[in-house]
């Protein structure tokens, strides 16, 4: 048995949440007016947190998960309303909108053990069952 991964209905439902939080920040981000080019041209940015797997996975996994956590776009889009910047709005919602993609396609957050190895998929070379 593989420890630290959710399964079958809970990991469903963990990816639903993720499609719904990508949809949720799509719409948003359209109603804020910043354009689809921008949208389009940041989406993929966090995945620079990636790059932190050049100095081991331990760290690599604390750099990847604090730029997939929704933690901090949350962060910058209050920081946005209470400034008020509609960039910084727009650039968390496109931050949002990326970690619920990336949930839904089943990327989840990275333990310090190897880089596959996160909450919706087991370490790898691992075999995960459903219970």
């Amino acid at each position: 048995m593989t420890t630290g991964v959710v399964r079958s209905v809970p990991n469903l439902i963990l990816r639903a949440e993720g499609a719904a939080l990508l949809a949720a920040a799509s719409v948003a981000y359209a109603t804020v007016g910043a354009g689809w080019g921008l949208f389009a041209l940041l989406f993929l940015v966090p995945d620079v947190f990636m790059l932190g797997y050049l100095r081991g996975p331990r760290l690599g996994s604390v750099v990847y998960n604090l730029g997939h956590s929704t933690i901090l776009p949350v962060a910058l889009i209050g920081f946005g309303l209470v400034l008020p910047s509609g960039m910084a709005v727009s650039v968390g919602l496109i931050w949002l909108a990326h970690v619920g993609f990336d949930r839904a396609a089943g990327y989840g957050l990275k333990y310090g053990d190897a880089f596959r190895h996160t909450h919706l998929s087991g370490p790898a070379g691992a075999e995960v069952h459903s219970t």
